[in-house]
């Protein structure tokens, strides 16, 4: 790939030198909308024998894909007077989520929300025009009042210009995109499936309310788990350092509770910040291994943090409680015991106080929790945290993935 300028995009393969042609996308495409007879709410309409699929904006995803059933089947009656739509059709959404486009996988009859493309002037790779007219579309969201497009007609799409380059560079363009699509898809998939399989477990390696064995168990563990509160397996409860935040100083940084990643309770990195006071004054508010932070108040209460050493000196906030578990009591498997069921519904019941939501240290530590021997502990916390590790690899993939497709979105296409 190699850049150029003007009418060239700033990335391209190698083979390819021939300058983008400029067309009017009404020069370049024909284009129609979707229908579907009146009114919406007639069963005629719906469902029967040879029911097709029925293509609303709630169909179509993110991905350049429709979803695999649509929410509704058109009727036999009513496909006359609506829109058919062979497969490998390109689409956008006119209405609702403005500017969501799919390439279909199967025929289908449209709504009116939505724009078909017929009669390129030329042979065209679906997959670039696709993103040609998704990117037209986030074009116009950037300019829009609050990055939200109100409405866009038929009519004025008319005025979008598109540079198209030859169709075997489409092609390889499209290939490209297509296979990062690919890629993020199964990467998605993975990270769901493995966010399936952890809430699973953590229902079935945990004792439900009643039971003092959990439905699951490693091998060679036996015996009933001891009930014990959270104050008993900690060495103290302490709330956090009273300071607001400055500009990170390049080593002591400063955790609160918006620093906490919602979905995977690691601290969040992308804007570290230090407490604005003389840390020299303030160790016993700095993390050590086996501490867990709970957010005390607001919509946040009951989101807990494991301290990682690799996340360096952190300093923690005054919204936060720090628990110090006992060296005789591993503190993966009391971390994991924050992100069951029965700990979210502890937190609820506790926190429905009047004014704003919040449990304090002496309730925290008030908790109940089944408690099985050391050995069995490290064992299921293990077992989470590799599971965890695991799910945060996939997510940082996706995240690579995601930011190296937008910057080839922007640097190849004009």
């Amino acid at each position: 790939m190699k850049n150029q300028n003007k009418k060239i995009p700033k990335i391209r393969f190698e083979s390819f030198e021939k300058r983008w042609e400029s067309y009017q996308l009404s020069e370049y495409s024909s284009y129609r909308r979707g229908s579907f007879p009146q009114p919406y709410g007639n069963k005629e309409w719906y469902g029967g024998n040879n029911a097709m699929p029925f293509v609303q904006v709630v169909d179509v995803l993110e991905n350049l894909r429709l979803v695999a059933d649509t929410k509704q089947k058109i009727s036999n009656l009513a496909q006359p007077m609506s829109v058919f739509v062979p497969s490998n059709s390109v689409i956008v959404t006119l209405q609702g989520s403005i500017g969501r486009v799919a390439i279909t996988q199967y025929d289908a009859y449209v709504d009116r929300t939505i724009l078909i493309f017929e009669d390129y002037i030329s042979q065209t790779n679906k997959e670039f025009w696709a993103y040609t007219i998704r990117n037209k579309f986030e074009i116009e969201r950037q300019k829009a009042p609050g990055g939200t497009i109100k409405t866009i007609t038929k009519e004025a799409l008319s005025d979008f210009k598109v540079l198209i380059p030859s169709y075997s560079e489409q092609s390889a363009i499209g290939s490209l995109f297509r296979t990062l699509d690919d890629l993020l898809a199964s990467y998605k998939d993975n990270l769901s499936n493995y966010q399936v399989l952890k809430a699973t477990m953590l229902s079935k390696m945990f004792p439900k309310a009643g039971q003092a064995v959990p439905e699951i168990r490693m091998n060679g563990f036996e015996g009933e788990w001891e009930k014990v509160k959270l104050k008993d397996v900690t060495e103290s409860i302490e709330y956090g350092l009273n300071a607001s935040a400055k500009e990170f100083d390049g080593e002591n940084k400063y955790i609160r509770i918006t620093d906490i990643d919602d979905v995977s309770r690691k601290f969040k990195e992308d804007s570290i910040t230090s407490p604005d006071i003389n840390v020299s004054e303030c160790d016993n508010y700095l993390l050590c291994e086996k501490d867990i932070l709970f957010a005390r108040t607001g919509a946040s209460v009951g989101k807990t943090y494991l301290y990682d050493i690799k996340d360096g000196k952190v300093y923690f906030a005054g919204f936060l409680i720090r628990a110090r578990i006992k060296e005789k009591f591993d503190s993966k498997f009391i971390f994991q015991n924050t992100l069951t069921d029965r700990f979210t519904q502890y937190v609820k019941v506790t926190s429905q106080r009047s004014g704003q939501p919040g449990v304090n240290g002496k309730e925290y530590g008030g908790y109940e929790l089944y408690i099985p021997k050391y050995k069995e502990q490290q064992a299921i916390g293990a077992y989470f945290s590799n599971l965890d590790n695991l799910i945060n690899s996939y997510q940082e993939k996706i995240s690579q993935l995601e930011t190296l497709k937008k910057k080839l979105l922007q640097d190849m296409f004009i």
